[in-house]
């Protein structure tokens, strides 16, 4: 009598669930549309590296010989436009939070599917129209869209861009009600608000900013199209305007939304350290109002980049010390993840390497920051190199290494594929190495006076330049390369099971990829976030070797 061989059974599971293009366009699976996000963030992620590229490349030379004044002026408005509004403010919020946010709660899906599948239309939507302006024309204004040249004087596509910027702008208020009420109302039985993950109390924080922030960038564009079409006189002084309103209008919204591009790379790097320390994040509580303390205070301190804008000696004098004191906050997150790593079981697997990547690049970042806060410096050293080296080590350094960091830690979960840990490793040190080594000169070069937005300088800058640009290739193959590694894990990459690095929280108690209703059975919370010392028999993490 033989013995039947017997066929493992495959779970169904988010993406084998439904086939088509039709099925994934229309899906209503918070999951699948991270994935959406994913691909549309890529893209803009890849205009604006082109743009980025093309700049370093014309500053190769102290001449100004590679393209004309106000074909740099489009370059370098584009690559922030795309960077800032297409790439830092959606893509950990979209793609990981999305993915995330409903698992690590226990909940089956966001609160309102379709708000949330808009969400990423109107994301695509206003890309595509900015997108459109490239195509037709650029924009050369900067993007910050300082008026009166941006409501009066240039010739260039405003109007489009200040529209897709506008569409882009209700996705972020949409995602921003759908995490909050998710969060609010849909947590799993015995998940209180001191057992959420780290992860889910920054992206509330970020929800804030974006709910109450970003209807004030939204009514300021439409001033700006407004006046552009109609002359309406708001911030043209010809016509009884204030230009300097402009200003106070954008930057209310704009510095919050470096907090926007932050709160969710920090809450990536607690994950991680907890993951990879296998200790619970020391001071949890303190971390978790720290990202509530910082969405609070960034809404007061848009005043610094007013200094040299008619603003008072008096009011200048109090931006600065507000800046200082939002600072704090995030002083108290880099000194608790460090204490978390003291006497930790640290294990240095690709996604540890970004986190401790992310604190290096945000100390250099956050304490020039202290600098440009302080008035009489600032003063000295604005619109030069400096601001831009200060704000990229911030903002790229920080976002990105956070998000490549989440993007490697929760690959697995996503796909149920393990990537190569060499070239992985390989890829962070490149990317590690080609920042620092593209904007730490122009930290030298700003203090020098070296002006931004210029196409030509000096020759005793023109080393420093070189550098630069060197380091700016260095980093365009490290984000090369994870494109081509993800895309081998697919077909190729080991099987991940259910919890390939021995983490804790909901996401990894769930198949990978997880099932489309995310768990076989509701789940019920009765510990404490990063529970790792509650259980002795915590399993170990893979070896290298085994990925």
């Amino acid at each position: 009598m033989s013995a039947e061989a017997t066929v493992p059974e495959v779970k169904p599971n988010y993406l084998t669930a439904d086939h088509g293009l039709k099925s994934w366009l229309l899906t209503l699976d918070h999951k699948r549309i991270g994935l959406l996000y994913l691909l549309g963030v890529s893209f803009f992620f890849l205009l604006g590296g082109i743009f980025a590229m093309l700049i370093r490349l014309e500053l190769l030379t102290p001449a100004g010989d590679m393209v004309q004044p106000d074909t740099y002026n489009r370059l370098f408005t584009m690559h922030g436009v795309m960077m800032i509004f297409f790439f830092l403010i959606p893509a950990i919020p979209g793609i990981l939070g999305n993915f995330l946010i409903p698992i690590q709660i226990g909940a089956k899906d966001l609160a309102f599917p379709k708000l949330n599948l808009l969400s990423w239309y109107l994301f695509m939507a206003g890309g595509l129209a900015t997108f459109g302006a490239i195509v037709t024309g650029g924009l050369d204004t900067g993007w910050t869209f300082y008026t009166p040249y941006s409501s009066t004087f240039s010739t260039t596509a405003v109007i489009p861009v200040g529209l897709g910027i506008f569409v882009n702008g209700f996705s972020g208020i949409l995602t921003g009600l759908n995490f909050m009420v998710t969060i609010h109302r849909m947590r799993a039985p015995g998940m209180t608000w001191f057992r959420l993950p780290l992860f889910v109390w920054s992206h509330y924080a970020t929800s804030l900013i974006q709910v109450l922030g970003t209807p004030v960038l939204a009514i300021t564009l439409v001033l700006l199209v407004l006046e552009r079409a109609f002359h309406i006189g708001v911030f043209d002084p010809t016509r009884g305007g204030d230009p300097v309103l402009f200003q106070h209008l954008f930057w209310f919204y704009s510095h919050p939304a470096v907090y926007i591009m932050i709160l969710p790379s920090m809450a990536v790097i607690s994950e991680l350290i907890a993951a990879f320390s296998r200790k619970r994040i020391f001071g949890y509580h303190f971390v978790a109002f720290s990202s509530i303390a910082i969405a609070v205070l960034g809404f007061l301190v848009w005043g610094h980049h007013l200094f040299v804008s008619s603003q008072s000696v008096y009011a200048g004098t109090v931006f600065s010390l507000l800046t200082m004191l939002v600072a704090i906050p995030s002083a108290v997150k880099v000194f608790n993840w460090s204490f978390t790593l003291y006497q930790g079981a640290v294990s240095l697997h690709t996604p540890m390497l970004y986190a401790l990547g992310f604190i290096g690049l945000f100390m250099i970042g956050g304490l020039t920051g202290v600098f440009l806060g302080t008035l009489g410096f600032d003063v000295h050293v604005h619109d030069t190199y400096f601001v831009v080296a200060h704000f990229h080590y911030v903002m790229v350094g920080g976002t990105i290494m956070g998000y490549l960091g989440g993007l490697h830690f929760w690959w697995p979960k996503i796909t149920g594929r393990m990537y190569s840990e060499f070239w992985s490793r390989m890829s962070a040190l490149l990317v590690f190495v080609g920042f620092n080594l593209t904007f730490f000169p122009q930290f030298l070069l700003g203090y020098m006076g070296m002006p931004r937005r210029y196409h030509a300088y000096p020759e005793e800058w023109q080393v420093l330049n070189v550098l630069s640009t060197a380091g700016a290739s260095v980093l365009a193959l490290g984000f090369l390369l994870p494109v081509a590694y993800f895309f081998w894990s697919l077909k190729f990459g080991a099987v991940a099971g259910r919890n390939p690095w021995g983490a804790r929280g909901l996401e990894w108690e769930t198949d990978s990829p997880p099932p489309t209703l995310n768990f076989d059975q509701a789940p019920v919370v009765d510990h404490e976030a990063y529970n790792y010392a509650d259980d002795a028999a915590t399993p170990g993490m893979k070896p290298l070797s085994a990925h």
